[in-house]
């Protein structure tokens, strides 16, 4: 059967996610991380993509984006996940497919759902974070929560579309103050 083609549309937001095959990690040292990060870099201005935020865990990823051009989204995810695939696949030598199928996309339709989305990926360390006093969110590096709260320079990310919706004169402590609390409006785990 063959697969069903997805549509993006030039202006649109994303949830795009995936996940190693049989939730295997796709990332084992700090060496996986910074390379699927330096490819990111490489290829979001190539297709015309924005990243809003992310978060890379050891056995799945998620990114919030928006297709700025005619380039499908289908484009710059099949050269990022080819491309650290193949990295992938020599360092540890492996064979066969890295992720568990296409990646997923979801289409961001409300406003709200684009925040709550955001304070969705921005917690997904949580679950693997010690319950130690004094290490939160803001000690993971692999997310881009630390770009939202100023505490390192935004360069793979744009945090102004998100920030945009907190108040005016401290729009990072009031974010920081949104993700962090504890809510019971959660979004759904996606996988």
């Amino acid at each position: 059967m063959a697969t069903p083609p997805r549509y993006f549309q030039k202006g649109f937001f994303y949830h795009v996610y995936n996940r190693g095959n049989r939730k295997q990690n796709i990332f084992f040292s700090r060496r996986d991380y910074r390379r699927f990060l330096e490819k990111i870099r490489e290829y979001k201005s190539k297709f015309g993509i924005t990243i809003i935020c992310y978060c890379l865990m050891p056995n799945h990823f998620h990114f919030l984006l928006r297709q700025n051009t005619d380039i499908p989204v289908t484009s710059f995810m099949l050269r990022l996940s080819t491309s650290y695939a193949k990295y992938f696949n020599i360092k540890y030598d492996q064979v066969g497919s890295l992720f568990q199928g296409r990646f997923r996309a979801k289409l961001i339709e409300t406003d709200e759902y684009l925040l709550h989305l955001s304070r969705y990926i921005h917690r997904n360390p949580k679950e693997i974070l010690p319950s130690t006093p004094g290490v939160g969110l803001d000690k993971y590096e692999w997310s881009s929560y630390l770009s939202f709260i100023d505490k390192n320079k935004a360069e793979l990310v744009d945090p102004t579309f998100i920030l945009n919706y907190f108040k005016k004169n401290n729009p990072k402590e009031d974010y920081k103050t949104f993700v962090e609390y504890d809510d019971e409006k959660e979004i759904n785990d996606p996988f």
